[in-house]
């Protein structure tokens, strides 16, 4: 039986190879749990592009300031020693450079590193990029956190994107619910998969050729 990851064992997966004292951004929708898991011995600093500079984890409902929100517009708390910055300020940090990694959600990643994470339909909330692209090129490395696949059972991993793209040859790494898959110089290397799963099982669920690790 495959133990496919939920969205939060995603983000929980996900934190524990973020290394203590990294710059990081999380991006809107799965990538903002990742927070939450970060190991309480390792100091990660996370930043939100609408100017906040130290996210904690999210608070209790109860304890929610609607004043006091994420990008995504999700209640937050703040670690001892952040600061609220201009609106200009925190985008010239995801446009320097200055981010360590920024994980982002997407609805395809193509074998060259390719993102397509924009909402471009009639019933999505939002319908434009947003700072995705900004972090996307800014950023020191983006990884991805995403579903292998469609509720409609397509692959999200393609040779070439066919959505819109955010940003070329960005993606250097992918956490899905079934694996964990480098995008290197020669396409897709599987690092590491879920309990249950065979190589060739996760290959019929990609849309590139994938390669071991």
């Amino acid at each position: 039986m495959i133990e496919a990851r939920d969205r939060l064992g995603i983000a929980r997966r996900i934190a524990q190879d973020i290394p203590d004292g990294w710059f990081v951004n999380l991006g809107i929708g799965m990538p903002t749990a990742v927070s939450d898991y970060i190991p309480a011995d390792r100091e990660v600093i996370f930043h939100a592009e609408n100017g906040v500079i130290g996210i904690g984890p999210a608070p209790a409902p109860e304890d929610a300031d609607p004043y006091l929100v994420n990008a995504g517009v999700q209640p937050i708390t703040l670690r001892t020693g952040a600061a609220l910055v201009h609106h200009a300020d925190s985008f010239a940090i995801a446009r320097g450079g200055h981010l360590d990694l920024c994980v982002l959600g997407a609805f395809q990643v193509a074998e060259t590193g390719d993102l397509a994470n924009w909402a471009h339909g009639l019933s999505e909330p939002t319908k434009q990029i947003g700072g995705a692209m900004d972090l996307a090129v800014g950023a020191k490395r983006v990884w991805v956190a995403m579903e292998h696949g469609t509720r409609g059972g397509e692959p999200r991993l393609l040779p070439r994107c066919t959505y819109p793209l955010t940003a070329r040859g960005v993606v250097r790494r992918i956490y899905t619910d079934l694996a964990v898959i480098d995008v290197t110089d020669a396409g897709f290397t599987v690092i590491e998969m879920v309990p249950g799963l065979d190589f060739d099982t996760l290959q019929s669920r990609t849309g590139a050729t994938l390669r071991r690790g």
